[in-house]
């Protein structure tokens, strides 16, 4: 229903003429772009996450239409001075994709050499390592082949689809609050018979395939935790440590200075005051969050806490992408508020 009633949206504002219109007050700067999966499409009954899979021909037409639009597509490392310098004249758009996917290598790069499009790929070390699970993923596959974890009021089974979407929503609300979400939904992907880690080694970049997409002159490599867990539900040791390692293990395995974080999931609950202090404090130049937004030059003393459009799997028209490219969408998600930082 969220999905629904987002898109009708995005769909009113652009049949109304709104976000056109709005664009020159609401677009700001120019946006930040989230990507996380790029592959070709495979349909399935129960897919919680297809808001985080696009299509390669997706990524060429987004590409297109920045160019079209008159955005610049900067590297991140030219972030910060962009926004301490603004050019009205041209509006920046950067991109980023999340976790390291090995699809990033193979179907999204040759989308951006064709397009001569620098981008950041924010790889969390324990998925290089295949040490750490994609834990999401197992939550999803868990809750697919009926395992749950007891709580109150879940369902004895799960027929249909909806069923499943309902309660995976209902385990992910509930765990996403403990400190120990990780522990307990390896407890339940094991209870499901899940090789968790054989998971992340198939569909993450090793070392030598990050050190191969780094050595692109297109490309620049992010940090995103050891372990990609939610920061805000963790306590400051572990965060600290979290944040610290991914940078260090990176500049140790690739041989390369890593300046840019982005926080996982990155919602207000997975990211706030206390990790945008941790990472300037660390010493990134930029922390990257997933609050929705474009940016504004009240950004520049939030380098921590800036926002970012995401590229969703669910809205892949370019007629919702010009919407939000628009910045209108926001403007009313954020109740007319340019910076969303605490």
């Amino acid at each position: 229903m969220k999905h629904i009633l987002f898109r009708a949206g995005l769909s009113a504002l652009s049949a109304s003429g709104i976000a056109r219109a709005a664009s020159p007050w609401t677009q700001g700067l120019g946006a930040i772009l989230m990507f996380h999966r790029v592959r070709p499409y495979e349909a399935k009954a129960f897919d919680p996450f297809r808001m985080l899979e696009i299509t390669p021909a997706f990524l060429d037409a987004v590409l297109s239409r920045l160019g079209q639009q008159g955005y610049e597509i900067i590297p991140i490392g030219s972030l910060a001075d962009r926004i301490r310098h603004p050019r009205p004249d041209r509006p920046f758009a950067v991109l980023t994709f999340d976790d390291g996917y090995r699809d990033t290598a193979e179907h999204a790069l040759p989308v951006l050499r064709k397009h001569q499009a620098p981008f950041t790929v924010f790889a969390a070390t324990g998925f290089a390592d295949g040490t750490a699970p994609l834990w999401w993923l197992d939550l999803a596959e868990a809750v697919e082949r009926g395992a749950t974890l007891g709580f109150e009021g879940g369902p004895a089974r799960l027929a249909t689809a909806e069923q499943k979407l309902r309660e995976f929503n209902g385990l992910f609300g509930e765990l996403r609050e403990r400190p120990g979400m990780l522990g307990d939904i390896a407890n339940l992907a094991a209870k499901a018979d899940i090789d968790t880690l054989a998971r992340a080694r198939e569909l993450c970049l090793d070392w030598d395939g990050l050190r191969a997409l780094a050595a692109d002159p297109l490309c620049t490599l992010g940090a995103h935790t050891l372990t990609h867990p939610l920061l805000g539900t963790q306590d400051d040791a572990t965060a600290r440590r979290e944040m610290t390692g991914s940078k260090g293990i990176l500049e140790e395995k690739l041989g390369l200075a890593v300046r840019h974080i982005a926080y996982p999931v990155g919602d207000p609950a997975a990211a706030g005051v206390r990790e945008f202090a941790l990472a300037r404090e660390i010493g990134f130049e930029t922390g990257l969050t997933t609050r929705p937004g474009v940016i504004f030059p009240g950004h520049a003393d939030h380098l921590h806490a800036l926002p970012r459009l995401s590229v969703n799997g669910l809205y892949q028209s370019i007629a919702d992408f010009d919407v939000l490219l628009s910045g209108a969408a926001f403007w009313l998600f954020n109740r007319g508020r340019k910076l969303n930082v605490t």
